[in-house]
């Protein structure tokens, strides 16, 4: 996909990208039909003056077009991370980088994904991030310091890999 102008694209992996292009089929598709019944419904209930669940069901119907939007726009605008011909001479998006923490002598592994796909929880971190930004680009071996909110954390890249599908 090409980049609008003057737009940032978001960045996604092909698990992304299909991701959103799910979402949004189910939220145009089956949700609204849902929540089209729900509203229906709740018609037939009478006075919607006093019909919670009237303004519950158009309460749902304006969080899903806002979703469809903000989906929409990522899918107008991405740029889809070439995980085919990735080498591992230095850190790019769509890579596992595997990092030394110095402070906690243990080692922790993320997915370098773009940001609307991240979710540290599941190790996946943004190029945006602190972490993501200071380790892009760099050679396995080099030390990085991370400016965080508590401070700066040191790393190692100890080894930098192509996702497993």
């Amino acid at each position: 996909m090409a980049e609008k102008k003057g737009e940032k694209p978001t960045h996604l992996t092909k698990e992304g990208l299909k991701h959103y292009q799910e979402k949004l089929a189910y939220l145009k598709g089956e949700k609204t039909m849902e929540i089209a019944r729900r509203i229906e419904i709740a018609r037939g209930f009478g006075d919607l003056s006093e019909n919670s669940e009237y303004d519950d069901a158009k309460q749902e119907q304006m969080e899903n077009e806002q979703e469809k939007k903000r989906i929409e726009a990522i899918l107008s605008n991405y740029v889809l991370i070439d995980d085919e011909n990735l080498d591992t001479d230095c850190v790019r998006l769509g890579q596992v980088v595997v990092l030394y923490d110095y402070e906690f002598e243990e080692d922790v592994e993320y997915y370098l994904v773009g940001s609307s796909e991240a979710d540290p929880l599941k190790g996946m971190i943004s190029n945006e991030s602190p972490v993501g930004e200071a380790i892009l680009g760099k050679k396995k071996g080099e030390d990085v310091d991370v400016q965080t909110p508590g401070g700066v954390v040191r790393y190692q890249i100890k080894d930098i890999k192509i996702p497993q599908k």
